[in-house]
């Protein structure tokens, strides 16, 4: 049997109902190697896509073959632009362009200095891999993303400054305990700068109301309810996401550490604690933005009377956004 299923433009080969589908998914859409595709081959992706659009396939095009092109064109060129984006603010490069961030933001002994350096450093990152992959279907004003970014830069190193101080001034902690208390600081900091930026960015949802389907994927209505909702789940989503990556390594490098070798070869400290960081990236990212299903389910009976009224579903379907 194949491990390909017949091809479907614009879908995704795995089933997106399944946590295991899902993460298969997000595997192929942070998949490195897209860096490497030449314009010769990006070209050719697009055109067997434009063939099989006009049904004009040439004769033996397999579905592997269209579902990698599909890959390969998802990967560089925007939906909705149609222009390529960045190296390093495609999903593909998230990884290899965030590892050198999340390493500074994890290293021991930050200066007050060096602590908002890397948190600016990966607010502003995560500020142009959102706005690069942004919805472009609906055009938003470049305020609203500054917004977010400002909101996101402020929280995240307000809180990290803050706990810094804190924990400075914690007479009761001793040096050790101090140096791994402070390992964990990026965590809240870089949750809470995600959903502050979630609530400035989305926050109009909540006046505005958000489409909800029937089981057909035909809009039933629009909900402030199923929106709250949404905001609620991708808030939840934004504090998951970087638990793993920012909480693994300080308790993996804490025990390392200790090693003898380690102990004996201070220089090889630095690169073991890259690898660590880069292993903990490359295998929980995929594993939380898999968590939740994009598109959530809501009874019919805690929407608005007016969706009620629209149909006949007991259940209707939203998307909760990233």
């Amino acid at each position: 049997m194949s491990e390909y299923p017949p091809f479907q433009y614009g879908k995704s080969r795995f089933d997106q109902n399944t946590f295991f589908g899902r993460f298969r998914h997000f595997l192929d859409v942070i998949d490195p190697s897209t860096l490497f595709v030449t314009e010769k081959r990006l070209r050719e992706c697009v055109e067997l896509l434009d063939h099989f659009k006009q049904g004009t396939l040439p004769l033996g095009v397999t579905d592997a073959q269209l579902w990698q092109a599909q890959k390969i064109k998802q990967a560089i060129i925007h939906p909705d632009t149609g222009e390529k984006i960045l190296m390093p603010f495609r999903m593909s490069g998230f990884i290899p362009f965030g590892t050198p961030v999340v390493v500074g933001l994890l290293l021991p002994n930050q200066t007050l200095a060096s602590t908002v350096f890397w948190q600016w450093l990966n607010q502003s990152h995560n500020a142009c891999v959102n706005y690069s992959n942004r919805n472009a279907s609906k055009p938003a004003p470049a305020s609203k993303f500054l917004q977010g970014y400002l909101g996101a830069v402020t929280s995240a190193v307000s809180i990290a400054v803050g706990l810094n101080v804190l924990i400075q001034r914690a007479s009761r902690f001793s040096p050790t305990t101090r140096l791994l208390v402070q390992r964990f600081i990026p965590f809240p900091a870089v949750a809470s700068a995600n959903v502050c930026n979630v609530v400035l960015m989305r926050h109009s949802e909540l006046s505005e109301g958000i489409s909800v389907l029937d089981n057909n994927g035909n809009v039933v209505g629009t909900s402030k309810v199923a929106a709250r909702h949404a905001l609620l789940e991708t808030a939840l989503t934004r504090v998951v996401m970087p638990m793993p990556i920012l909480v693994l390594p300080p308790l993996i490098m804490s025990a390392l550490e200790k090693l003898p070798l380690l102990q004996r070869q201070k220089r090889l400290v630095l690169p073991v604690h890259s690898l660590v960081c880069l292993a903990a990236f490359s295998l929980a990212l995929p594993l939380a933005i898999s968590l939740f299903p994009q598109m959530s389910q809501i009874s019919v009976d805690q929407l608005e009377p007016e969706i009620t009224m629209a149909t006949d579903c007991k259940i209707v379907t939203y998307n909760k956004g990233l």
